[in-house]
């Protein structure tokens, strides 16, 4: 399935201490893929002219998502944001009412998790924009996100004039971003460093981050960068911003598209087809009621030619019965549902030594007391008579043993 990356333009700031809702850039950096992992195109747009996909994810920047670990409370799903909100407030700048929090994928209730935070108006204005163009967002993810490996990620925002490069570690206590001037970076990052440390910088910011750290860095563009985000377990669309009713805007938006003119001839053949079917079904159903007929009047004639005595035809199978029975009643002969027959076939499985101490016959039917008979006895007669399509019920004292009822067609 394909996939769409949006790069969120990150919140703009006049003081650390000052909140503010800009207007949604009118611009927006994107990358779509095949398969979630190589670039087949990337760009910036509008975001009406964003392209189509089958998933799609926002990214925001790396400096609007701040985390932190708190012991996850035991509350249930409707007061969660609540209680989290509570446990947050005191490591929180702005009111938690102004925040948009999310929850880590593996957090566990008793246990330590991370909270992801974030500004609530300046994320709804963002996926405003995205999703009034007609694009919904399926997931929206952070840059950079807290991982038991370490990394140094160097890249510029774009919003400072001039643009300054700053360092954002990442390592299992969080996500830190620090200005590269100063002695404030190297004064705060692990001493020593882990030996497994990745170095990577964006284009804007290599030149400086090799200064600076006196070796070489892994050089990144956007588009990677933006791929490797969309595989981040996070996913900060919870709470007041979950999605709803997705999939009937799928539907709508599905429906929009297959009444364009380029879908046209998919709907006249879809008619045919449909068309088709239905004749196809008629013509079916006629030689399936010509077949039942010819059947019926088959039945009929070798009715009447075995029994010529018979001059109204109601039901062919149960007359041919009857007129059987009577021929074979005139003959003397036993039938299946004589009491001769009945007790024949009980003698032949009836084990050996135990008599029964009743025995009850009605037309068809042979009832013979049996009391203590063990149930593996029973279920071997049972196993050995079903063949021949005689049926033994057996519950309590009695043995009932009478021809085995089957369909008539």
């Amino acid at each position: 399935m394909s996939l769409l990356v949006i790069q969120l333009p990150a919140r703009p700031r006049l003081h650390p201490q000052t909140r503010t809702t800009a207007a949604p850039a009118p611009e927006l950096a994107w990358v779509l893929s095949p398969d979630g992992r190589t670039v087949q195109s990337e760009g910036r747009c509008a975001a009406a002219l964003l392209p189509q996909a089958g998933t799609t994810v926002a990214v925001c920047a790396i400096t609007d998502v701040a985390f932190h670990r708190l012991d996850w409370p035991k509350a249930p799903a409707a007061r969660l944001r609540a209680a989290l909100a509570g446990l947050a407030e005191e490591a929180l700048l702005d009111e938690t009412d102004t925040l948009h929090l999310a929850a880590a994928p593996d957090a566990q209730a008793g246990e330590p998790g991370w909270l992801a935070v974030t500004d609530r108006d300046w994320l709804v204005a963002q996926l405003a924009l995205v999703e009034g163009a007609g694009r919904p967002v399926d997931r929206i993810v952070p840059a950079l996100w807290p991982d038991t490996l370490a990394r140094g990620h160097f890249h510029a925002d774009p919003l400072d004039e001039p643009p300054q490069p700053r360092l954002s570690w990442v390592d299992a206590q969080g996500v830190s971003t620090w200005p590269l001037a100063g002695s404030l970076s190297r004064a705060l990052l692990p001493e020593p460093l882990p030996g497994d440390t990745m170095w990577t910088a964006e284009p804007a910011a290599a030149a400086p981050a090799e200064r600076w750290l006196g070796q070489p860095v892994q050089v990144t563009g956007q588009a990677d960068l933006l791929l490797a985000a969309a595989q981040s377990p996070w996913n900060l669309r919870q709470f007041e911003l979950a999605p709803r009713h997705r999939g009937l805007a799928q539907l709508r938006e599905a429906w929009r598209r297959f009444m364009t003119p380029g879908w046209r001839p998919v709907r006249l053949g879809l008619v045919g087809l449909v068309a088709a079917q239905i004749a196809g079904l008629n013509a079916w159903a006629w030689l399936q009621e010509r077949e039942l007929r010819d059947r019926r009047t088959e039945m009929t004639q070798i009715l009447t030619r075995t029994h010529p005595q018979v001059r109204a035809v109601l039901d062919a199978p149960v007359q041919m019965e009857r007129e059987n029975e009577m021929l074979r009643t005139r003959a003397g002969r036993a039938g299946d549902g004589d009491l001769e027959t009945l007790l024949q076939v009980a003698a032949s499985v009836w084990p050996e030594g135990r008599a029964p101490q009743t025995i009850a016959f009605e037309p068809g039917q042979l009832r013979l007391g049996a009391p203590g008979l063990p149930p593996e006895q029973l279920e071997q007669m049972r196993s050995t008579l079903a063949p021949a399509g005689w049926l033994l019920d057996g519950g309590g004292e009695q043995v009932t043993l009478g021809r085995a009822r089957t369909e008539r067609r």
